[in-house]
């Protein structure tokens, strides 16, 4: 994947406020702005139009702590007046529309359609919508049009922070993609039964779904209290994946059922380890060289002579 040029707007001047984001030569547009800012974003000419749109809200129990719906409307603002009364959860919204006004009622249909697959085959959020809509049929060129307009979203959500259609490629097709993926990395404890895996994709440090970890973190009462307060953060969110359905334990041991985005190298291995890590030494790849060694490759190379 080569460069591409986002351009933003903050339209009231604050982070986090009403924002237009664009790819240059790109058709799509996308709004985002807080639920406190939906009057001034129903004022949009944007939202008056055929699009798609996701309504997000931070949720504890929820995959990701994020519930999330998707949904489509040939009037955007007038079904989000509709969310405004009748659907709580949220407290942000996305709106996705078109620049030239070219969007159909099959394209965003469509558009749906895909973006809820992809939300849950990424498995980052907890998504709300009951039923995973089919594909409105389109002709063959509208279909190339649309999955390239999807491509775009999967570039310009993520920057605006929104990562639920965010899927971690299984491999990559060319060798700027290799630049943004790294080797598979182990994690093996015999005595405790953990053999795991991960990789950093996309800046992101993975571990990949059937890792084998720990049923549990272990008691942290015995730590001075920064240790214990550490101890506590893994116990919390080893508990939170188990609780929905993330880890799945049996016969002692712990299982991830898919892909799991962690802070740090050292965060994920004190989650299958259930004890403190050093994660860019604990990490180590196939021909013996650790995550932290491959992190800091051509470092050295690059000082000026």
């Amino acid at each position: 994947m080569g460069g591409k040029q986002l351009r933003l707007f903050l339209v009231d001047g604050t982070p986090g406020g009403l924002t237009t984001a664009q790819i240059m030569n790109w058709t799509g547009q996308v709004l985002s702005g807080r639920r406190s800012d939906l009057a001034d974003l129903l004022r949009r000419p944007e939202t008056q139009r055929p699009g798609v749109y996701l309504l997000l809200g931070d949720d504890e129990t929820a995959i990701g702590g994020v519930r999330c719906y998707i949904g489509e409307a040939e009037d955007v603002a007038d079904r989000l007046r509709n969310h405004q009364r009748n659907k709580e959860f949220w407290d942000r919204v996305v709106v996705i529309t078109s620049t030239d006004e070219n969007l159909t009622k099959g394209h965003i249909r469509y558009l749906e359609a895909r973006l809820i697959e992809l939300a849950t085959r990424a498995a980052r959020v907890g998504l709300e919508n009951g039923t995973q809509p089919p594909r409105a049929p389109l002709p063959e060129a509208d279909r190339s049009d649309m999955d390239y307009f999807v491509d775009q979203l999967q570039v310009i959500l993520p920057v605006l922070g929104v990562n639920a259609i965010r899927v971690r490629e299984q491999q990559p097709t060319t060798s700027a993609a290799a630049a943004q993926i790294s080797p598979v990395f182990s994690l093996v404890n015999t005595k405790l039964g953990v053999d795991a895996r991960a990789q950093q994709v996309d800046g992101e440090f993975t571990m990949l779904a059937g890792s084998t970890i720990v049923a549990t973190v272990r008691d942290s009462t015995r730590y001075s209290p920064s240790t214990a307060k550490a101890y506590a953060s893994y116990r919390a969110l080893h508990e939170k994946l188990v609780a929905n359905g993330t880890i799945i334990v049996t016969d002692g041991h712990g299982r991830l059922t898919r892909d799991v985005v962690f802070s740090s190298p050292s965060t994920a291995g004190a989650i299958a380890l259930g004890r403190s890590c050093n994660g860019r030494v604990a990490w180590v790849a196939a021909d013996n060289e650790t995550f932290g060694h491959w992190e800091s490759r051509g470092v050295e190379d690059s000082i000026p002579v």
